[in-house]
């Protein structure tokens, strides 16, 4: 597989969140490909909204990967994108295991292989990932490859999960039919 390079980040969130299905990540002798992400640019859902410490990544990186701790109990893996001109990232939401599925199995205490992986947070277990990976490339420990490209009728689009706006941006994508995408609903 072919390395996904630097610069392929340095676009708009929103088509690069389409544009990473197929994609995979590889960590610490585990893989999988890409099935579900959502953007985030400066709508009020985003880090970015109001740049902090913590967010400043996603305005001053792109080809990043931001990884932040929530609910004090989950990581969240997202690649930062948009050049240096406005803030973004996409989330990674769900993967189809390939590769360290034994591994994957331990760490996340299941035999269930849809489960691995059909989330955020369930993500970044099975993959071992946490803030030690925070502001690296997509070049260090934690790579990214080329792997398949998938035809816009494979892909469904639709808001993000559990984001509380007026107006929900349809800003999440995911390969239709795939078992592996998450369970929750927009």
């Amino acid at each position: 597989m072919e390395p996904v390079q630097k610069l392929f980040f340095k676009q708009d969130a929103v088509a690069v969140a389409q544009k990473l299905l197929g994609k995979v990540i590889t960590c610490d002798g585990c893989s999988g490909m890409i099935v579900e992400t959502e953007a985030y640019k400066t709508d009020p859902a985003s880090h970015a909204y109001k740049i902090t410490p913590r967010s400043e990544i996603m305005l001053k990186t792109y080809g990043c990967w931001y990884i932040y701790f929530v609910y004090g109990m989950y990581y969240c893996l997202n690649i930062t994108t948009n050049g240096l001109e406005e803030p973004g990232a996409v989330l990674i939401r769900a993967l189809e295991p390939m590769e360290g599925i034994a591994r994957m199995k331990q760490r996340r205490n299941t035999d269930d292989i849809t489960n691995l992986c059909s989330g955020p947070g369930k993500l970044c277990s099975a993959l071992a990932i946490d803030r030690t990976f925070n502001g690296s490339t997509i070049a260090g420990q934690m790579k990214l490859f080329h792997y398949k490209d998938f035809p816009e009728r494979r892909i469904t689009i639709s808001t993000r999960i559990g984001i509380k706006e007026k107006n929900p941006l349809p800003w999440r994508f995911f390969l239709k039919g795939n078992r592996f995408v998450s369970k929750a609903k927009p």
